[in-house]
């Protein structure tokens, strides 16, 4: 005969309780919940991809400017397993960015090449990953470097590797620079379906004008 085991949790579940306001029921608060809800992504942040080579990266554009950097969901780090995160990239140390005030001063100028960190995974493969975008470094995520299996574990947007601020005057051109959602999803289908594996440009804006083509 199985014993159930007592749930620790059972006393802070919801109970409503019948309360009426103005001569009407009030309704209870699950009635409002939406399994669907959009998540911050969603409402707060356009998704942008920039590739490297074969390999993607996301980032996550928000309507004040600042931009997340992350791993793209077809990212092959993902599948090999995430070994370490490392802000130091040997000429400079990334985490030893410091920015003052409103302005972000003294925050390092980074171009869409520059390498922002290396990534080692459990099959031994690095790779270094680009800043993107044009803009200046606010900051980095150091918590991946004490638990980089937060990339894995995190969702959407909260294991990002560092926050930019790119110049109001470079905006447009750098969403232009960028592949949007529709452009990512059909470039990974024609990789799968279409196209043999073979090597394409590093500049984003070339392959937006094969997409096109």
């Amino acid at each position: 005969m199985s014993i159930l085991s007592e749930d620790p949790l059972e006393p802070f579940y919801f109970e409503h309780e019948e309360q009426e306001i103005c001569g009407k029921l009030v309704t209870p608060i699950t009635d409002g919940f939406q399994e669907d809800y959009p998540t911050v992504v969603d409402r707060f942040f356009t998704r942008y991809y920039y590739f490297k080579g074969e390999v993607p990266y996301q980032v996550l554009y928000h309507s004040n400017r600042i931009c997340l950097i992350c791993l793209a969901p077809d990212h092959p780090a993902l599948n090999q397993g995430i070994s370490s995160v490392n802000f130091d990239i040997g000429n400079v140390d990334r985490s030893q960015n410091v920015v003052k005030g409103k302005g972000k001063k003294g925050g390092m100028i980074l171009q869409a090449e520059s390498t922002l960190a290396l990534l080692t995974t459990e099959s031994g493969e690095t790779y270094k990953v680009p800043s993107c975008i044009r803009g200046k470094l606010v900051e980095v995520n150091t918590s991946l470097v004490e638990e980089p299996k937060l990339l894995e574990q995190l969702p959407e947007g909260a294991g990002y590797f560092a926050i930019l601020l790119p110049k109001i005057e470079n905006c447009d051109a750098i969403k232009a620079s960028l592949l949007t959602q529709e452009q990512y999803e059909e470039r990974l289908k024609i990789k799968k379906e279409v196209l043999p594996e073979t090597e394409t440009s590093d500049d984003p804006q070339i392959v937006k004008m094969e997409l096109a083509t």
